[in-house]
This record gives structure tokens, sequence and C-alpha cells, in this order.
């Protein structure tokens, strides 16, 4: 059983100081552990002692405004970038210690369309497949499971390059779940998307979050009150928020009657950005 508390305080009005306090006791298995993570770029200091701990059944919405540090977290997350201070564990394997464990962990969504814009689907999640580590006699399978999972069956023979945003971006998530790894990193997951395949996307990634511990990096404020159990802003760095989109929500003063979430993290990344001035 594992047990946090995280304090902050925040002014959200002129004359109104506000202390939230987000204790919780888990009995779910800790997937994610990122402890005190630093990164410093020739004198400036991107990231300053992020902490985040994420459990088998837990959707995070990872949030900040740009510059806010959030790409650096999640590239140290990752592994594609070394904290200068801190460690991330991945299902109980360092980062920085076991880095081939630690990478099979997770599957891994970037931002954008997927490498290799020249071949095929097919050809594309065969070679994911391959270097997942997936028997050969079983990779045929898989790509007809995330095949369907993702509506790509028609498509399979099509070079990437020529599809759509929003067909890429089902690549993209196809990719990254093919080998069933029990962490998934997403960065913008319904990026490109129409309404209704937005709306698929996210009920595919509330059904995966009953078991995995599923990091995701948004915008969308709307998104992370459809999909998340949980909401962590980052803000100049630094975290400034933790706790469920429902307890986000409650920290807007009653007087806001609408877009209270887009209010409250207004309030909060301006407060820290202030703070860091």
């Amino acid at each position: 059983m594992g047990y946090f508390a995280q304090v902050h305080t925040v002014p959200l009005a002129k004359e109104r100081v506000v202390t939230y306090i987000f204790t919780q006791v888990s009995q779910m298995r800790e997937l994610i552990s990122a402890n005190n993570l630093h990164k410093s770029f020739a004198g400036l200091h991107a990231v300053k002692g992020v902490t985040l701990q994420v459990n088998a059944g837990e959707v995070v919405g990872f949030l900040g405004p740009n510059g806010a540090g959030k790409t650096t977290t999640m590239r140290m997350l990752t592994g594609f970038l070394d904290p200068s201070e801190g460690s991330v564990l991945l299902d109980g394997f360092s980062l920085a210690d076991d880095p081939l464990a630690a990478q099979k962990t997770f599957g891994y969504l970037p931002e954008g369309a997927p490498a290799y814009p020249e071949m095929t689907v097919r050809d594309y999640l065969q070679f994911i497949a391959r270097a997942r580590g997936i028997a050969r006699r079983e990779i045929a399978g898989k790509i007809d499971e995330v095949g369907g999972r993702m509506h790509l069956r028609g498509v399979l023979d099509q070079v990437i390059e020529t599809l759509s945003k929003g067909f890429k971006r089902r690549v993209g998530i196809a990719q990254a779940i093919i080998h069933d790894p029990p962490i998934l990193i997403m960065d913008e997951p319904t990026d490109g998307l129409d309404p209704n395949q937005k709306h698929e996307v996210r009920e595919l990634i509330r059904a995966m979050g009953s078991t995995k511990a599923i990091v995701l990096s948004t915008h969308i404020l709307e998104e992370v009150e459809a999909v998340c159990t949980r909401a962590v802003v980052i803000a100049s760095g630094r975290v400034v928020f933790d706790g469920t989109p429902e307890e986000f929500e409650l920290l807007a003063p009653a007087s806001v009657t609408r877009n209270r979430m887009d209010y409250v993290f207004r309030q909060l990344t301006a407060t820290a950005a202030e703070v860091t001035l």
C-alpha cells in the first residue's frame, strides 16, 4: 500500500488564497515513479524537482502552458532525455541503470506523424513489432488485433504519407500498444482526429486505463475531464497541482460559473510564473 500527500498553496483571486491538499491511499501497483526530476540547459533550469507516481489503473492528464517544462518532463519519463538530477523507475526498472528493461515496459506516442512515412502501415507495424521483441509467429495476429482496435484494417497496405492526419494518429497509437505494455505515455493522442474519432480514442484510453498506467500530455481541458482520473499541472518547471479533475474544478470560486477548469488552469499557471519572476 502506498501513501502520498501533496500540498499546494495558490492564489485564485486577489483576496483569496486556497491551500489544496491531495491525499491518496493506494493499493494499486506503482508503475511509474519519477522522483525529484531536474533538467537544466545552458543555465536554464527548465524542470525543478518534479515528482510523479502513477499506479496501474490511473489515467493522468499532464497539463502545462508552453515553456512550462511539460515536454522536457515527458522526454525524461521516456528516456529520450537524461535528467540533470533525479530518477525514473518504470515498472521497477531504472531508466538510468537498466534502460533496455525499462523501455520494454512502455509504449510511447510522440507528437506528430509516425516515423518512416514511406512505409506501408503493415510494414511499419511489423518493424515496430520486431523491435519490441514480439515473436515472428505472433506478429500478423498482433497487427490484425491493433488494426481492428484502431480501425486500420482497410489501410494496412497503404503508404503512411498518403494517409490523412487522423489516420496517421491512429497508426501512432497502434504502434504504441502493439506489444500490450503496462505503461502508455501519449503526447496529444487525439490531435488531428474528428469528433467521432476523438470519442473512439478516448473510449480506448479509458478501457486501457483500467489496468495500465497512462500519462497523456494534452492542452485540451475537456479531454482531461472526459478521460483522466488525475490531472497534473506543471508551470515554470514545477508541479502546481495534482488531483482529480473534479478537485481541480472545485478550486474555482463560486462566482465562476462557466469554463471553471480553464479559469483554474490560467490562475495556477499565471501564479507560478509570477512566483518564478
